[in-house]
């Protein structure tokens, strides 16, 4: 399928062909959450010949700021993306794909990166009339902890923001046709850990331990159970079971310890401590009827990402005037994204990029990132720089 017609490309045929030949070596090399250093000097490198008139790095972990600034004062514009790739073997026939064992490139961060390296030849070209355009590469997307500690970071008042966009692709959207809409577009989530500890015991006299067999055989579907619904408004819950295990691989011990991974999921962020009561409550009661300790913990927490109305404004002035089809979708997602904490100190928008409605899906193991997206996605963001810094 073709994407749509071109509005008005500010980049060349050799700008594409780099950029393009840029992430995929980016793909060739991922690195996961918390691990992104060579990402990042990789991006501080590629973007040096755009002459930037600030660089941050280090920001939250490996993060890099992009500055660059008009000639007058104004407001100050933030597009966001991300270094990290995920701990999945990728398999694909590509030349470009990974040559890490474990670790791919399958949400299309890399992608992402090069939708802002273009926008970074523009700006290099051309900077904005008045105000600021930060570039910010930020580590640690994956686990939800990498957004957070940017914001928390010190440096990062340097570079507040008036407003902050981002982009996601997406596979089952039409290929270069856009899903955006205010309000609540990826769900609040949170993956919690709990342990059940008993006793073990020989396997021919089990009556003698305390195995956590029957509570997690009770647990893993009373927990699924506390979701509610299948329509995505703000009454929306939903809990997955992502691991269990259960003692040690003998066939001579009967167990005496046992670990559930469950994702909690809610639309809104005002819902997740309720969530997360229920679940805990039942672990409690369950366990405690088996005479077994539990230990609770939690990790991957993201809130939910809300589109502010004035910021989505922007972003459909910009599709527009670009001539890129856009709806609503089916926004919105079930899936979670750490970008909400840029909104939470600014109005804030993300748009979703469709891959095409056949792609493979994110995190599926032969995902690649649509090469002609980074046009497209670089024609939003710099229309929409233009109209809001001239």
């Amino acid at each position: 399928m073709s994407t749509p017609a071109n509005g008005s490309s500010f980049l060349s045929r050799t700008d594409l062909t780099e950029i393009i030949e840029w992430r995929r070596q980016l793909h060739r090399m991922p690195e996961l959450s918390g691990e992104e250093e060579r990402t990042a000097r990789e991006v501080c490198a590629f973007l040096a010949q755009t002459e930037p008139d600030g660089v941050m790095t280090g920001l939250g972990g490996h993060g890099v700021a992009m500055i660059y600034r008009g000639l007058e004062p104004g407001p100050t514009i933030l597009f966001r993306s991300e270094l990290d790739a995920l701990p999945i073997d990728e398999v694909s026939e590509v030349p470009h794909r990974s040559t890490v064992p474990g670790k791919a490139h399958l949400c299309g961060h890399d992608g992402h990166m090069a939708i802002l390296a273009a926008l970074a030849r523009g700006l290099g070209r051309q900077r904005p009339l008045r105000g600021r355009v930060v570039l910010m590469f930020q580590p640690a997307e994956e686990n939800g902890s990498g957004a957070a500690a940017v914001v928390r970071d010190s440096r990062y008042r340097e570079i507040a923001p008036d407003l902050a966009f981002s982009c996601h692709n997406m596979p089952g959207i039409p290929l270069g046709q856009v899903a955006l809409a205010e309000g609540p577009v990826n769900c609040a989530s949170r993956g919690m850990r709990i342990r059940l500890l008993g006793k073990t015991a020989h396997a021919s006299q089990p009556e003698t331990g305390n195995s956590p067999m029957a509570a997690v055989a009770s647990l893993m579907p009373a927990l699924t159970a506390l979701g509610k619904g299948e329509r995505m408004d703000r009454s929306f819950t939903m809990v997955t079971v992502t691991h269990a295990k259960m003692g040690e691989p003998a066939f001579g011990i009967a167990p005496g310890c046992a670990e559930i991974w469950i994702t909690l999921r809610t639309l809104t962020d005002d819902r997740m401590a309720g969530l997360c009561a229920q679940a805990e409550n039942l672990a409690y009661r369950i366990a405690d009827k088996m005479n077994l300790r539990v230990e609770l913990d939690y990790d991957d927490v993201f809130d939910m990402v809300e589109n502010a109305s004035a910021a989505v404004a922007h972003l459909r002035r910009a599709l527009d005037a670009e001539g890129i089809p856009h709806d609503s979708g089916h926004l919105p997602l079930r899936g979670s994204e750490d970008f909400g904490r840029f909104g939470q100190s600014a109005p804030a928008a993300m748009f979703f990029l469709g891959a095409g409605e056949n792609h493979p899906r994110l995190h599926n193991p032969d995902y690649d990132f649509p090469d002609g997206l980074i046009e497209i996605g670089s024609r939003v963001f710099m229309r929409t720089v233009r109209h809001l810094l001239g």
